[in-house]
């Protein structure tokens, strides 16, 4: 394992990243993260004649800015408004926090990626295995088909059933192994999009994983009511009891709104109940709740104090009224050729 685990953290930091020579690059961590990961990325980022510097915190609470009284925001903020490529390997994610956005607004020269609670296992699934060319040719087909829609409706066996419009000045991400040019960068296989605010009407049923507060799949599925984009029902067993007193205890209007959507679309991942991972596996797609940052929908973001996610498994989707992916499978005429081998093994 040691030797694809450190072919794995290569390919990260060479065929990803393309970092550098000389380059600075901040791995951010806490006392949950995986530090065998950390320490093949830092021989990794070495090995090409780069600076490696780990930051290591406690671990807080919560995500995002609910992070934000338990982190040591001026020196986080200063490291990272001054590198060129910041991973961020912590168990609770720094993602949308105030660190972040300072270095967002500050540094047009970073290179984010967030790969939170990442284990040895996890990164060979999800990067070392991964043949990225030929996911990327298939990713980018399926990117411009949506960034060409202007509605979207998603279905799932769950029950899952909603529509919402695309906002064409909204960011589509396309995370299919290229994090070379700044920009925040997700875990390869992943399509997000942030529907026009206001506009998601409809059931979305959470049947895999749902992070936070649960961490791990629910007891049973969890079932969000949403009217004009803010969740106005939540149904199902304890799990959903638990996740609507943790939307609700923050108090804030913003928690309550759906944030983005995702398809996933890594051939290596796997329901684990990591987050990361669940929201690429192939064939789901991951709807986002709360903070949305400015990048993403220009020129304000959606304001929260905090973001989570949740997973539903094997989805329908349909462009403008045009079937692309029947229950996690692609059927669209111009793009199921491009699927990767492996997964249509």
């Amino acid at each position: 394992m040691n030797q694809e685990l450190q072919q794995a953290a290569d390919k990260l930091i060479r065929d990803i990243f393309a970092v550098r020579k000389n380059e600075n690059v901040v791995i951010t961590a806490d006392d949950d993260t995986n530090m065998q990961v950390v320490k093949v990325v830092v021989q990794s980022v070495k090995a090409v004649g780069a600076h490696p510097m780990v930051i290591s915190i406690p671990t807080p609470s919560g995500v995002g800015k609910a992070a934000d009284p338990e982190l040591p925001i001026e020196p986080l903020s200063q490291a990272l408004i001054h590198t060129d490529v910041w991973i961020e390997f912590n168990h609770q994610w720094l993602l949308y926090s105030t660190p972040f956005e300072r270095a967002e607004a500050a540094n047009k020269k970073l290179r984010y990626m967030c790969l939170v609670d990442f284990n040895e296992e996890l990164m060979i699934r999800t990067i070392g295995k991964v043949e990225v060319v030929e996911l990327r040719k298939f990713m980018l087909a399926i990117t411009a088909k949506t960034k060409a829609a202007r509605s979207m409706r998603v279905t799932t066996p769950a029950g899952g059933d909603v529509t919402f419009n695309i906002d064409p000045s909204h960011y589509t991400a396309c995370d299919s192994g290229d994090a070379s040019m700044p920009g925040i960068h997700m875990l390869t296989g992943q399509i997000n999009v942030v529907p026009e605010f206001g506009s998601i009407n409809g059931k979305i049923v959470f049947d895999g994983s749902v992070t936070p507060p649960l961490g791990a799949i629910p007891d049973r599925p969890i079932v969000l009511t949403v009217e004009k984009s803010k969740i106005v029902k939540i149904e199902g067993g304890k799990d959903a009891g638990i996740f609507d007193d943790f939307l609700k205890r923050f108090q804030d209007d913003g928690m309550l709104r759906m944030a983005h959507i995702a398809y996933g679309f890594n051939p290596g991942a796997i329901l684990t109940g990591n987050i990361v991972e669940d929201e690429r596996v192939w064939g789901c797609t991951e709807w986002g709740i709360g903070y949305v940052s400015p990048f993403d929908a220009p020129p304000h973001g959606q304001s929260a104090k905090s973001h989570c996610d949740g997973i539903c498994l094997n989805s329908s989707v349909w462009l403008d009224d045009c079937l692309i992916m029947k229950e996690g499978v692609i059927v669209d005429k111009d793009i199921r050729d491009l699927v990767p081998s492996e997964i249509n093994k």
